[in-house]
């Protein structure tokens, strides 16, 4: 999933010869509040709705040049680089361009979502179970051989570290829904279990507060 390959085909560009009012019409058609400024096929930079909006609709985007901000990725960058420069600002769409930075078209950030979906696997059969525990403690080879002695293997993993607890937050996928023995398995070898979603013989402890919530919500 390299930002070449996911380009959307629909999304113009704008030229220096345009106007703010054109801009802005192009960015209600397509649901976006970016769009790309190009001169001669060279990527100029973007501009933002939010700077169109108290600006004459005969302004012409050569004289917004100041305004312009460039994110980018390469079109042989892999895609989490542009869901990042999509988070860090506030983007809808990410510009994708080559080495001799000529813009190849941009990635939607609904795009970019279906590929975060995709990447994580979502939609594939398995559980999913999120622990919690210290640094030093994490061990992707015990994970696997317990999860393994329980006839099942980890399809996926991905840990986070947060700054505020100090603890590390270890997510993973396994092949098989009903998890209940991994769970069980785990728990004897007193991990902590935050969160699990599968098939389960007994009731997730989260699910059990969520019902509890809305009960009470319904008072």
């Amino acid at each position: 999933m390299f930002a070449g390959g996911l380009i959307s085909q629909s999304i113009p560009f704008l030229h220096l010869d345009d106007t703010a009012g054109k801009a802005l019409q192009e960015m209600n058609d397509f649901h976006i509040s970016q769009l790309p400024v190009v001169a001669d096929e060279k990527y100029l930079g973007i501009i933002d709705e939010e700077t169109l909006l108290d600006i004459d609709e005969e302004t012409l985007l050569e004289k917004l040049q100041t305004g312009f901000i460039k994110p980018f990725v390469r079109d042989t960058d892999f895609f989490l680089l542009a869901v990042k420069r999509a988070r860090d600002m506030h983007l809808s769409i990410v510009p994708v361009i080559n080495e001799q930075y000529e813009l190849l078209g941009v990635i939607t950030e609904d795009e970019l979502f279906r590929q975060l979906a995709l990447f994580a696997g979502i939609d594939e059969p398995g559980g999913i179970i999120i622990l919690e525990m210290e640094k030093n403690d994490f061990s992707t080879g015990e994970l696997n051989r317990l999860v393994e002695s329980n006839d099942a293997y980890i399809t996926q993993l991905n840990s986070f570290f947060d700054n505020t607890t100090k603890l590390l937050t270890v997510t993973f996928r396994v092949n098989k829904s009903e998890i209940s023995d991994i769970i069980a398995t785990l728990q004897r070898h007193e991990y902590i279990i935050r969160y699990y979603n599968g098939e389960e013989l007994y009731q997730n402890e989260l699910q059990n507060n969520l019902i509890n919530l809305m009960n009470y919500l319904n008072i």
